[in-house]
């Protein structure tokens, strides 16, 4: 039974068949995800371990950073190893994996998938075919200091225009996101893209669609920032972590940050922390889809156990301890709208209304390939904003992206 499953598992995501592959094998199981930066995980897979002594799991902690996830991940699944049992995917990986035979199709019917939140199941299918399970979403907020700032911007103007004030009146830098040349300086980027009305790739990812002058507004927010300095240069430098630590640390007006930034800078700042949605060119902004989807790795021995593992694991009940233990985003709609939860994390339903908003990542086996030619091209902006051209740096991006879109 099981070399049927591996070699189902192994076939192209192209392969035409039944859909979904049937899963095999017991015992002992590891689970690859990203550094756990809030230590909730292993409580979870404790009561796992207690009711299956039989099939525990392991915790393997990757690197923080997406990319080093991905890179690990990538070079044991293509000397197919069975270390990897369940993989914690970043959203934007399913295609890739699926496409290389690295992660085996799920029943859809196994999962509670109508009572998730609508965009974060889109990341998980792939030419029809489920290949993962959501577990965490996400969506980008603007952090703020309550104590510094009366209303919110909700443009670009009015955030420059309130972090120039603030940075000359207190000892204080303006507003940072993630700058450093890595996948998280891509989502920024595509964010502000977005945020003025534009997208870089089709979703499909078949179709470079940024606009030049989309693209040089998007640039140009943000060089203006560097120029003028309310952006600070350190930033350059800042992944989600370091922006993280200066916001909470009170270096920081405004931060763009994901939502598990959220119980930290609330335990350092108390009530001078608040969030809300992204600011665009005229009005609200469009974040980025992130989040995490679990997979079964096609070279697991014990398909079955990290099939059961993964049913438990996005469980209502321990989707509610993935908010309220370790401040990620849960995938399952009702929680958003819980009156409790909301008392305690008041800002959930304005990541709702930004994750229903937010745009997806285009769905390409090649999407590495693009996200490095966005994440180089602006940081080499970035890290000359007097002498960089934004227009010149949106058109050789746009024909960069061209090419790898020819030659996939």
């Amino acid at each position: 039974m099981l070399a049927v499953v591996l070699t189902a598992g192994c076939a192209a995501a192209g392969d035409e068949g039944g859909g979904a592959t049937g899963t095999g094998g017991t015992g002992p199981i590891t689970f690859a995800t990203g550094r756990d930066t809030t230590a909730y995980l292993q409580p979870l897979l404790d009561r796992w371990n207690q009711a299956h002594p039989a099939e525990k799991v392991t915790l393997l902690e990757l690197p923080e950073a997406a990319d080093e996830q991905r890179a690990q991940m990538a070079a044991n699944l293509q000397a197919q190893s069975s270390r990897y049992d369940v993989l914690g995917l970043d959203v934007v990986w399913t295609a890739e994996f699926a496409e290389n035979g690295w992660i085996i199709p799920l029943e859809r019917g196994l999962f509670p998938l109508d009572r998730f939140l609508p965009p974060v199941v889109e990341t998980a299918v792939y030419k029809g075919k489920l290949w993962a399970v959501p577990y965490t979403s996400n969506a980008g907020l603007l952090y703020y200091r309550t104590d510094l700032v009366g209303k919110p911007p909700r443009t670009w103007a009015e955030l420059r225009d309130q972090a120039r004030k603030i940075t000359k009146k207190h000892d204080i830098d303006g507003y940072a996101g993630q700058f450093l040349a890595y996948e998280g300086l891509t989502v920024n980027f595509s964010e502000a893209v977005q945020s003025a009305g534009g997208q870089i790739v089709s979703r499909d990812g078949k179709e470079v669609t940024l606009d030049p002058a989309r693209g040089e507004t998007a640039l140009d927010f943000l060089l203006q920032g560097l120029r003028e300095g309310w952006i600070p240069e350190e930033s350059l430098n800042y992944k989600e972590e370091e922006s993280r630590l200066a916001f909470q640390e009170g270096r920081l007006a405004f931060a763009r940050n994901w939502p598990h930034a959220y119980g930290p800078a609330k335990a350092e700042l108390g009530d001078k922390v608040a969030v809300t949605r992204l600011p665009g060119l005229d009005g609200p902004g469009s974040s980025t889809l992130g989040g995490a989807n679990l997979a079964i790795s096609a070279f697991s021995k014990h398909q079955h156990t990290a099939q059961e593992f993964i049913r438990y694991f996005t469980s209502l009940e321990n989707e509610r301890r993935v908010l309220t233990e370790g401040s990620f985003p849960p995938v399952w709609t009702e929680l958003y709208d819980d009156p409790a939860l909301i008392k305690r994390f008041p800002y959930l339903p304005v990541l709702k209304e930004s994750i229903l908003a937010a745009k997806t990542r285009p769905v390409s086996a090649n999407y590495n390939q693009l996200s490095l030619v966005i994440a180089s091209s602006v940081a080499k902006a970035l890290a000359n904003p007097h002498t960089e051209s934004a227009d010149d740096v949106a058109a050789s991006m746009k024909s960069e992206l061209e090419e790898i879109i020819r030659t996939q």
